[in-house]
């Protein structure tokens, strides 16, 4: 399980690696977290991608989770994160994208994220 960051050419890419669905539990949350962190301060990237392994993207919650106390960051702290990003950032949705993976829609294509680069 491994959310981590990597420059191609002026591409910052965000993968998620966290069989079988990409589900968002805590080690996924961090990761995002910090993958995002690590991208924003890459000077050469122009712009980030989020993607995921598999055959789908963030498929929910993690059902391991359920019924335990929250652990930072919470889904809400990432999106605040996502929103935050300065520079245009891509989400690859593909397959299923439920719960918090559907959330990514609305943060990745929000209009007005775009028109401070248009």
């Amino acid at each position: 399980m491994s959310v981590h960051y990597q420059r191609h050419g002026d591409i910052g890419v965000i993968q998620i690696n966290n069989p079988p669905v990409n589900a968002l539990g805590h080690a996924v949350r961090s990761g995002l977290v910090n993958a995002l962190k690590e991208g924003i301060a890459d000077a050469n990237a122009k712009a980030l991608v989020v993607l995921a392994d598999g055959r789908t993207f963030i498929a929910g919650a993690d059902i391991r989770e359920f019924g335990k106390p929250p652990q930072a960051p919470l889904l809400p702290d990432v999106i605040t994160h996502l929103e935050a990003c300065p520079k245009p950032l891509i989400a690859a949705l593909h397959g299923t994208a439920l719960g918090g993976g559907l959330k990514w829609h609305s943060v990745a294509t929000t209009e007005s994220r775009w028109q401070e680069h248009a």
